[in-house]
Formats: C-alpha cells, structure tokens, sequence
C-alpha cells in the first residue's frame, strides 16, 4: 500500500492516530520501531535541531524539503510534513506541493499566517485573508499527482480573532477541499466539542508540553471526536533535558558511569542504525 494511501486509512480510521513529532532521522526511526503508524516530522524540532534557533520561519523551502526527504526515505511508516505557510503565494505552493510529493512524504500541513511564520503556540501570529488561504488550498490540490497525498489546512485565527473565526476558517477550508482540518493552539475543552461537531472531515489536535491546548490523553482526545493526535515536541524536549543532564554529570563526575542505564548500548544503536545490513553488503560485494 501507498504511504498516502495507508495515511488516508489512517485518519479514517475508528481509532485515533497518534503521531509523534520527528526532528531527526535517528527519531524517526525510533517512532516507527516502538510501533507507532505514522510519525510528524515537526518544523520547530527541525529549526531548532538544523539551526540551534526558534520556529519563526528561518528555514527555507530547501531546508525543510531536504529533513522531510530524509525522514521519508529513512522509514516505511507515512511521514506528515510541516510545509509552514507554503512558501509563498498559492502559485509558487503549487512547486512545494510537487517537490513534497516527490520527496516521498504522505502529506503536508499548511498554514494559513502570515509570513514569516511563528510555532502555533507561540504569541505574534497574524493570519492572511481567508480567501488568500482558500486560494493555497485549491492551488495544493490542482498541484499533487496522486489524488491520496494529505492536505492538511491549519488555520492559526484562534488565538489572534477567536475561536469564532478559527471555526469559520476551518469549515471554509473544508468547503475548499482540504483532507482534513487542524485548528491551532484550542484553548478549551468546549472549543474541542464545538470543532468535531461542526467538521465533517478528519481534525487534528496538537499537543504541546506547556502550550495553549489542554494536556489531555489520546483516549480523552478520542472521545471528543479527533481523528489524528500530534505530539510534535515531546521527543525534542526529552533529547535535550537528557543531554544537559549527561554534560552536567560528565563535566562534574569526568565519566559517563551514571548514565550507564540511561544508555542504548553499542550494539543496540549500530541495530537501529542498520550496521548489520550494510555490513552483509560488504561481505557480499567488497572485494580485494
């Protein structure tokens, strides 16, 4: 099966899809082989991951379409990738839209603020005209090849105009086609009730460790109507905690002795990694 098409299946599914943020090709991989379906490859992670700086829209098309190629390439699981605002106008999206699909992602998430973008749950986000993002939507799907590449709208209006307008969005968004809608950065638990009785089509949520939207559980997520869960930073933020608390006990203790149990081990890592295939291939094609 397509990965589009096992995408598809899977926002359509009776179930809630969870779908973990990727930053790096090492966590993709991770996702895939704790068993996850799908992963998220999460345009704050990779800002912060490629360029040690905030999502605010310092990465270009190429880098963000390079990391998306990578984790696409790197795993067998469908890859959903953050296409920030497109890139440009609805004309210009039409070449993101082309070069995404090509890159072997299953979908993309696009936005409608205005450029440069801000992460969604960060404060300054402004947004374009509705129509200006009805008119990028269309575009994106005049663009794909195959007709089961996600589109995925968000609109970023709730936390600037309200959750009536972010509402209004989200049906427009609908109405123009998009496979499924992310209303960003929702603030209560009525305003999750309210989206998944007015949307017909798959909706997703965001969860994000100390953002706007309440912490609650896939199953509680469930139940409220979502069809797709992201978790786009949970993985970067425990990289990093446990990073700094590595450094902090080798700068102080000059060994890494207590953190010995915290460790994948050596043969554990060249698994994941694949050293065992590669080391076949040089048996049976490196010769003196």
């Amino acid at each position: 099966m397509k990965k589009t098409t096992r995408l598809k299946e899977l926002l359509y599914a009776k179930e809630i899809v969870a779908a973990p943020g990727a930053h790096d090709v090492m966590t993709a991989k991770i996702i895939e082989k704790v068993g996850f379906d799908m992963a998220y490859m999460t345009g704050y992670g990779t800002a912060a991951s490629t360029l040690g700086k905030p999502d605010i829209g310092l990465l270009c098309m190429s880098e963000m379409l390079d990391r998306a190629r990578k984790l696409a390439t790197a795993t067998n699981i469908p890859i959903v990738a953050d296409g920030d605002t497109g890139f440009g106008n609805a004309v210009t999206l039409m070449r993101t839209i082309e070069d995404f699909e090509d890159a072997g992602v299953a979908g993309i998430q696009l936005e409608d603020q205005i450029a440069p973008k801000r992460c969604g749950h960060m404060a300054g986000r402004k947004v374009v005209s509705m129509e200006e993002m009805i008119g990028k939507i269309e575009a994106a799907i005049t663009a794909r090849k195959d007709p089961d590449f996600v589109i995925i709208a968000r609109t970023d209006a709730r936390t600037s105009l309200g959750i009536d307008e972010a509402i209004k969005r989200a049906l427009a968004y609908e109405k123009a086609g998009a496979d499924a809608i992310f209303v960003e950065s929702i603030e209560t638990i009525e305003e999750m009730k309210w989206i998944n009785q007015v949307i017909k089509a798959p909706t997703i949520v965001n969860i994000v460790e100390g953002g706007r939207t309440p912490q609650l559980t896939d199953k509680e997520l469930e139940e409220l109507g979502f069809n797709l869960v992201i978790h786009p930073v949970a993985s970067t933020y425990v990289i990093a905690k446990a990073v700094f608390d590595l450094m902090h006990a080798l700068k102080r203790d000059g060994s890494t002795k207590a953190f010995a149990d915290k460790m994948i081990t050596f043969n554990e890592f060249n698994e994941l990694i694949g050293l065992g295939e590669y080391s076949k291939y040089e048996d049976l094609f490196v010769r003196d």
